[in-house]
């Protein structure tokens, strides 16, 4: 569930990457944070573990558009892969509105990714949550690698819901942004319908849905020259 900080107007959202340890997770947030305007970000912090990482920062999109007035704030997060995070996995699943998946396109690691869906499921089980409720894009990543499995194979194994998909190279910044702008948009499209449909009695939680939508929406990212 998003959080409302009626202070300062803002509503924040959270994203986490999820997969298999070395997916590219960690190079995904990296390449985000160094694109965005540095007046909308924060630091981008590190949790080092003895094989992984768990990565965050939060920014504000200026051309996302509000929610009657509040200002949306994103929180990417990354989980460790290892198995033996699990813990922390779980943790950072806490309070989640957005998934992204990214899937390690070798074949070698065809059933880790697999795995590691399901551990995902079980993970937010715990917290109640179901994740076909859940907005996810999926993310097949190290496409420019020898011995990959062909997308339609991953989709019949890792998307049978048919849930929105990018090819990438996140180490040449391949899909990254693209990634990130279709979780965006999914997930402020589920905050809009579940403020929609709040009671207008006074007892709704937070604003109603009031995005602009009439002028094209910009890029999230600074522009950078060709």
């Amino acid at each position: 569930m998003p959080t409302i900080d009626y202070a300062n107007k803002e509503i924040s959202c959270k994203i986490v990457y999820y997969g298999p340890g070395l997916c590219g997770k960690t190079t995904n947030l990296q390449l985000i944070h160094r694109d965005v305007p540095g007046i909308n970000k924060t630091n981008l912090v590190s949790l080092a573990t003895e094989k992984d990482r768990t990565l965050f920062f939060d920014f504000l999109p200026v051309t996302l558009g509000e929610i009657k007035g509040f200002k949306i704030r994103f929180q990417l997060y990354t989980v460790p892969g290892q198995v033996y995070y699990n813990a922390t996995r779980k943790l950072v699943l806490s309070g989640v509105d957005g998934i992204v998946y990214v899937v390690d396109s070798q074949r070698s690691k065809l059933q880790e990714n697999l795995d590691m869906m399901q551990n995902l499921r079980e993970n937010l089980a715990e917290y109640r949550m179901d994740l076909a409720a859940i907005p996810m894009v999926l993310q097949y990543n190290k496409r420019d690698l020898p011995g990959i499995v062909p997308v339609d194979e991953l989709q019949r194994a890792m998307n049978p819901r048919g849930l929105p998909w990018f090819e990438a190279v996140a180490v040449q910044g391949i899909g990254v942004k693209e990634t990130l702008k279709a979780i965006a948009t999914l997930t402020l499209s589920r905050i809009g319908k579940r403020t929609q449909a709040a009671p207008r009695d006074g007892s709704a939680a937070g604003p109603s849905h009031t995005t602009d939508t009439s002028q094209p929406k910009r890029s999230i990212f600074r522009k950078t020259n060709p």
